[in-house]
């Protein structure tokens, strides 16, 4: 979770503010402002794996670009153009005008700005000595500094590890993959045929559960549904002024917090009456049977609320969105659905519950996964800060200053990608996805520990919805700040399919029906 990763957009309430208001007086905000433009810094030729290096000699050039107005720097253009229907053409101005990585104040920082995949590697593969984590006042304040989100070093690599071993033990792997189908029939089993289904808020129930389980081992019931309000409490402050007075946005989601620590902190006691299980049911299992004695009870707790803030949002988009590109492409959807079809089909005559490999095995449901999170995408990019000069392909990133990986030009970029705005699922055909030029999840020592989890439950929630319903989507639209998401929540009507129909006969019939109907 960084300042952009999982869909968290951090920005500076007051320039917002302003920006909203200079918007009623002049219906175009670019207007506001005056670009410099400046000659492009070519950076010299050769490998750029020899010229990255990290020291106090400025070998490097400052990379070329605006530090726009005082105070407010260029804020005001990059929120209007993140408020669009394309949040990267900021991006894309200054990268014509000054190259891939150019220098600008944003959100109240003096950031170095890289749309280059290999820069941007460079800067998530770097470890702390060279860079570390940059948020704004307020959410820093709401995670505390002992959270995995923020600590650097030695612990933030041992709870990192042992998180990541974790997620991917066979253990969990078959237990949630139970507990995912389980939470997906129950809440598909409640959809009625002709009704409205808004799937982002369905996919955010079922995400929340499955959060909650692999975390701390909660099911259902008074306990979750007091923790998911305290949640949503807790999270309305992560955009907010950083002032802590009692009836503040701020205070408020730090009351929050603290009633959830407590919650979980009364989990952990209970565990410890119970002793050490002999394979860890959850995250809270996992550190508490750590040697490490800076792994308190306290900072336990903290850190199980702190893991929800990138968890919460980011796969319940992601599903939504792939609802939303497959409703918009009728061959995609016809070829997923077949695909898990036959699956299923399979699994019922072998008499075979499924499990984690056969949704992974679903290659075309996979790269349509991949292909979401490419256009989605749901972490526009990654923040740092520089903790020393350190020079990169040429350019210079002073100590101080904010550098801002953004993936969206990346994997927006036509030079990298076909038709990039074309939801092209095919385009994943036998290519490795593992690439500079693919960072849905981030990289480096921060990579989101939980990818694997989030593939799972995105492969069997459109499994079960594509092999149980037909649809038609209403209207909407992606709304990608501060947080991506659908204006209207996708809205659909479902519609049972019948269990001697299959998918090609459920065509026919509905081309019939249409037919009849003029």
């Amino acid at each position: 979770m960084h300042i952009f990763q999982q869909g968290v957009l951090v920005y500076n309430s007051d320039l917002f503010s302003s920006f909203r208001s200079q918007r009623g007086l002049n219906r175009d905000p670019l207007s506001l402002l005056a670009a410099r433009r400046e000659e492009r810094v070519v950076p010299p030729k050769g490998s750029w794996r020899r010229r990255i290096r990290s020291s106090t000699h400025r070998g490097g050039q400052l990379p070329l670009g605006s530090l726009g107005w005082p105070l407010v720097g260029e804020t005001l253009e990059f929120i209007s153009c993140a408020l669009s229907d394309h949040p990267e053409s900021f991006m894309d101005k200054r990268r014509r005008m000054y190259g891939k990585v150019f220098k600008s104040h944003i959100l109240g920082s003096r950031t170095i700005i890289s749309t280059d995949a290999e820069v941007s590697k460079f800067i998530l593969q770097s470890d702390a000595k060279v860079f570390v984590p940059s948020y704004p006042g307020s959410l820093t304040e709401l995670m505390g500094k002992s959270s995995i989100l923020q600590i650097n070093g030695s612990l933030h690599r041992r709870i990192h590890g042992l998180i990541g071993a974790f997620l991917k033990s066979s253990h969990l792997k078959d237990q949630i993959t139970q507990d995912m189908q389980k939470y997906v029939q129950q809440s598909m089993g409640r959809w009625k045929d002709d009704k409205l289904i808004y799937i982002q808020d369905e996919t955010k129930n079922i995400g929340f559960q499955i959060l909650v389980k692999v975390l701390i081992s909660l099911d259902p019931g008074k306990e979750m549904e007091y923790l998911r309000q305290q949640f949503q409490e807790f999270i309305a402050g992560l955009i907010s002024l950083p002032i802590n007075l009692p009836g503040s946005r701020l205070h408020r989601s730090l009351q929050a917090k603290k009633r959830m620590v407590k919650l979980v902190q009364e989990i952990i006691q209970d565990k410890r009456k119970e002793g050490s299980p002999t394979v860890p049911r959850d995250v809270i299992d996992v550190l508490l049977g750590d040697t490490n004695d800076q792994l308190t009870d306290e900072l336990i707790s903290d850190n199980m609320i702190d893991l929800m803030i990138p968890g919460e949002d980011s796969v319940p988009v992601l599903i939504t969105l792939a609802i939303k590109y497959l409703s918009d492409s009728p061959l995609a959807l016809q070829q997923l659905t077949e695909e898990n079809m036959k699956l299923k089909t399979l699994k019922a005559q072998a008499g075979e519950p499924l499990c984690w490999s056969d949704y992974m095995s679903l290659s075309f449901t996979q790269n349509v996964i991949t292909e979401t999170l490419r256009m989605g995408n749901i972490i526009v990019g990654v923040m740092r800060k520089a903790m020393k000069d350190v020079e990169v392909k040429g350019y210079l990133i002073p100590k101080g200053w904010c550098v801002f990986t953004y993936f969206r030009s990346v994997h927006l970029d036509e030079h990298l990608y076909d038709w990039p705005y074309q939801f092209n699922p095919w385009r994943w055909q036998d290519k490795d996805p593992s690439t500079c030029n693919f960072t849905p999840f981030g990289g480096g020592q921060r990579l989101c520990p939980g990818l694997d989890l989030a593939r799972l439950e995105a492969s069997i929630f459109l499994h079960h919805f594509v092999t149980q319903f037909r649809w038609v989507a209403e209207g909407d639209s992606v709304v990608n700040f501060p947080t991506v998401r659908m204006k209207r929540g996708m809205p659909i009507w479902v519609k049972r399919r019948s269990n001697l129909q299959s998918p090609t006969s459920e065509k026919v019939a509905g081309q019939q029906n249409q037919m009849n109907d003029k």
